[in-house]
């Protein structure tokens, strides 16, 4: 691929509207190497690593490439006009980053998380209750995959169930600003301004009201929290609230949706999940590594060094490709099989990988785990109704609809 087909790859949200197509040509640029020099118009110069083994010896050294200054890939022209940044965890390093990480950590450790166990089943309920309603056609993505981990992360923040839709809305006008279907108005700085102005309006209401009368949610950890001594800055706090609200169910739901869809299109995968729910654990891994809906971050060397046999000169910018990673064939058997007894699904990089490790990846792990162990049993048959569509995004991303028709046993 030439320097400019590399880079459409990766950062044309048009291709991401096709997933399949995306994957096979990631597939085939592992043949061209592990890294890849992108040099375009309008972007700074950067390497796209899309090697696995690369990506953790990447992500193992968190002191040599750090997140900042920048952790999304943007166009030169967004870097220099951009409106107001939000600080959150993905922006920070050592010490900051672990000290804003402790902050909540407790929240999402194992035990915590299984302590919400009789929530997600509650939830698996309703959406196998959704079903039943639907008389054999819904869309899955809108009206299962959503809504249910939005419900888990903001019940976790403690918000009243009337914000939903306005978190939900505010969320996909985020990380779908690409999204002609999902912007608010064609990208700007301005527009990102006022989202973020709309997210800063609503938490910064929500952390009086639990420094006044803190309660056992995450909001209050979050408002009352203290780094040095020192609460936090209005900017940490707010970009703290928008990761764990955003974040925190917006992949989840990419991941469920997508699932789904592979189970669709790979009937004799959904008829051995059926068979043997013993095989739900390594299905759920395989979901997640086939989706990726975190589809990279940046790093940037803060000294000369290698990577894969490749020189890196201090400064260099780094794309690291967790979707093009878990397509890796000197990892992954025939990467582009969905395949539910793959015996390595775990070794997905999905979640990242190090200090940087995703907080809520074992929450995230959970609730897929319920929603499909309580549907699949039920599901007799399952078809798509329609064309899937997925985001037209180049970070976080996945499906805003697949309509499927379907049968449930009684």
């Amino acid at each position: 691929m030439s320097s400019q087909e590399t880079l459409d790859l990766f950062n044309n949200n048009h291709r991401w509207g096709d997933l399949d197509d995306w994957n096979r040509a990631a597939v085939s640029l592992h043949a061209e190497g592990p890294l890849h020099r992108v040099e375009a118009e309008g972007f700074d110069p950067f390497t796209a690593v899309i090697d696995h083994a690369a990506v953790l010896d990447i992500e193992r050294q968190p002191e040599l490439f750090t997140n900042g200054p920048e952790p999304v890939l943007v166009n030169r022209n967004s870097i220099e006009n951009r409106g107001l940044e939000i600080k959150t965890l993905i922006h920070m390093d050592a010490p900051e980053h672990g000290d804003y990480r402790r902050l909540t950590n407790d929240w999402f450790k194992p035990a915590s998380v299984r302590r919400l166990n009789d929530r997600l089943a509650e939830l698996s309920g309703q959406a196998l209750a959704t079903l039943e309603a639907a008389d054999g056609a819904c869309d899955f993505a809108t009206e299962i995959a959503l809504p249910y981990p939005l419900q888990v992360i903001l019940n976790i923040l403690g918000l009243p169930e009337s914000d939903y839709p306005r978190m939900l809305q505010l969320t996909q006008e985020l990380f779908g600003g690409e999204d002609p279907d999902l912007q608010r108005e064609p990208p700007s700085p301005e527009v990102q301004n006022r989202i973020v102005g709309d997210f800063f309006t609503y938490f910064t209401g929500l952390s009086s009201e639990r420094r006044a009368k803190p309660t056992d949610d995450l909001a209050s950890v979050i408002a009352n929290g203290q780094i040095g001594g020192e609460a936090l800055p209005d900017l940490e706090t707010l970009g703290y609230y928008i990761i764990i609200a955003t974040a925190g169910h917006d992949t989840t739901s990419s991941a469920m949706a997508g699932g789904m869809q592979a189970l669709i299109e790979n009937p004799d995968q959904f008829e051995l999940l059926k068979a043997k729910p013993e095989l739900l654990n390594n299905a759920v891994e395989e979901m997640i590594r086939w989706t990726a809906p975190v589809r990279h971050f940046m790093r940037t060397a803060t000294a000369d060094t290698e990577i894969a046999g490749h020189k890196i000169k201090k400064g260099e910018w780094l794309y690291l490709s967790y979707k093009a990673a878990n397509l890796d064939p000197k990892v992954f058997d025939d990467p582009l099989r969905f395949d539910i007894e793959r015996s390595n699904a775990d070794r997905n990089i999905s979640f990242g990988f190090g200090v940087h490790f995703c907080l809520g990846a074992q929450l995230a792990r959970n609730e897929i785990r319920s929603l499909f162990g309580t549907l699949i049993p039920r599901i007799e048959s399952i078809a798509l109704d329609g064309p899937p569509s997925t985001m037209k995004t180049t970070f976080v991303g996945g499906h805003k609809t697949l309509p499927i028709r379907y049968t449930l046993s009684s």
